[in-house]
């Protein structure tokens, strides 16, 4: 049986009247929560839900999608979470392709079920105090049962289903709760949205898992931010570069961080500089960490108690390997720069039903992850640059990356992101996009002249365009896709 799937259970035997999930005014204890969880286990097995059945949930981030999580597992089944801004073809399409035989939501979702016909659960019964019946026996997930079907951002192609099993998830799970000594006394503040890894598993399943609890925050804004930090009293939470970025700009007033042990930035690189100007701002230490969906989140992180390297994503976690390798697969020395690849037991099944795909990236049982870095002497890994986002100007090899650190060394940038565009005569030139911080005003011819204070002359952009903001996913991912110029017909 997966440990994963007993948690509400021994957690409620333990200590029933703990805290454990809060979410707005709604605090669940253990005992409440493991009841909740068989509740709706029974709900699914009475419509027909069997072991190895997909369970989707469409919402926004709230405590019924953590939930239906441990009441899919109950049944063996595995999650799939919707992200709420797609639309309903992009719902859909996800809905088809995971297989789904019910989805948890409000009453969009119902409609979508309807017309897929699948079996729809109303949102509002997931968390109600009724007297409606439990399933009293064990769990019946196993360690080689899938326990979530995670879909990628699709930025090529339509997104792809990780599938991750519970192994994979008690590996990773377990292996943050080591790295970071979580325990019954850490409360994790959730910012991250729930349709990702980050989110379930960092935010959630490791801290319930090491007995701590969950605040599942509202939307994020910087106007209320330290508000919930304050009100809660959270030990850590997990954030990407822009939220930190955010903070950082908007922050305008003193913020009580003194319940924070150290907080986390993953999902896309964090300039250095920022880095350090929020840790010494904050009083906080702040850990940079490296992952995918498809190494079900992390692999690598700074550490807390050890020595941070700025501009570098940290040491292997525990239980996994990190390595370097060039282009035919042969393993690279410290110091020179290749393709990073990923082993051990956080890493995917495969792509749902893409064999093909799955056999490209996972070979020899390595994690090919398509991004370029450094591991230096003391094995702490640099991200140099996504493989595809290179750019070749006049046979000379640019990482936007570089570019990017260059310009968030400018105080008045708030975000950068450079990408390569055709050229006639040099194949590819990169142009840099640039929003400002607040109050700041900034001209491209600035911009340029301060990337060639510090760049090589190819390095330079042949253009800077400065906008109000730069184009994000929903994770506030910088979406450069949406950048790039379409290649002349």
């Amino acid at each position: 049986m997966s440990p994963l799937a007993r948690i509400p259970f021994v957690r409620a035997a333990q200590d029933p009247t703990g805290s454990c999930l809060r979410d707005g005014e709604r605090v669940l204890d253990n005992a409440a929560f493991a009841d909740a969880v068989r509740r709706l286990a029974r709900r699914f097995e009475d419509l027909g839900v069997a072991p190895g059945d997909t369970v989707a949930v469409l919402l926004p981030n709230c405590g019924e999608i953590v939930t239906t999580m441990f009441a899919a597992w109950f049944r063996g089944s595995a999650l799939t979470p919707v992200n709420p801004v797609l639309t309903d073809d992009e719902v859909r399409y996800q809905l088809e392709d995971s297989a789904a035989a019910v989805l948890v939501g409000d009453e969009r979702s119902r409609d979508l079920a309807t017309a897929l016909g699948i079996a729809w659960v109303d949102v509002a019964d997931v968390h109600a105090c009724d007297e409606s019946p439990l399933l009293e026996r064990d769990p019946v997930a196993a360690a080689d049962d899938f326990a979530l079907v995670i879909y990628t951002s699709g930025t090529t192609g339509k997104p792809k289903g990780v599938l991750l099993d519970h192994a994979n998830v008690d590996a990773m799970s377990a292996s943050l709760i080591e790295h970071f000594t979580l325990s019954p006394a850490d409360t994790s503040l959730l910012v991250l949205p729930l349709f990702h890894c980050n989110g379930l598993v960092a935010g959630v399943l490791s801290a319930l898992r090491a007995g701590g609890d969950v605040v599942v925050a509202p939307r994020f804004s910087p106007d209320t931010f330290w508000d919930l930090v304050e009100t809660h009293r959270p030990t850590y939470f997990s954030a990407v570069p822009t939220i930190y970025a955010v903070l950082d700009a908007r922050t305008e007033r003193e913020a009580d961080t003194s319940s924070l042990r150290f907080v986390i930035c993953g999902a896309a690189p964090m300039p250095a500089e920022l880095i350090a100007r929020f840790e010494e701002r904050f009083g906080v230490p702040l850990v940079e960490g490296y992952g995918l969906s498809e190494g079900t989140v992390a692999s690598t992180i700074n550490p807390v108690a050890g020595v941070r390297k700025a501009g570098t994503v940290g040491i292997a976690l525990p239980g996994q390997e990190v390595a370097v390798v060039a282009a035919d697969g042969s393993p690279l020395p410290s110091g020179r720069r290749g393709e990073v690849v990923i082993r051990g037991a956080n890493v995917m099944r495969g792509y749902l039903g893409r064999p093909e795909e799955t056999a490209r990236v996972v070979r020899d049982g390595w994690l090919h992850t398509g991004d370029v870095g450094i591991i230096d002497e003391d094995g702490y890994l640099r991200i140099v640059d996504r493989i595809k986002d290179m750019i070749i100007r006049g046979g000379e090899n640019i990482y936007p990356k570089e570019i990017e650190e260059c310009l968030y060394g400018h105080p008045a940038v708030l975000e950068a992101a450079v990408v390569g565009r055709p050229d006639a005569v040099l194949g590819e030139v990169p142009v840099a996009y640039v929003a400002a911080r607040p109050g700041r005003v900034v001209t491209p011819e600035e911009l340029l002249a301060h990337c060639a204070a510090s760049l090589a002359r190819y390095k330079v952009p042949a253009e800077v365009e400065v906008r109000a903001e730069l184009p994000k996913n929903s994770v506030g991912k910088l979406v450069k896709g949406l950048l790039r110029e379409p290649s002349p017909v």
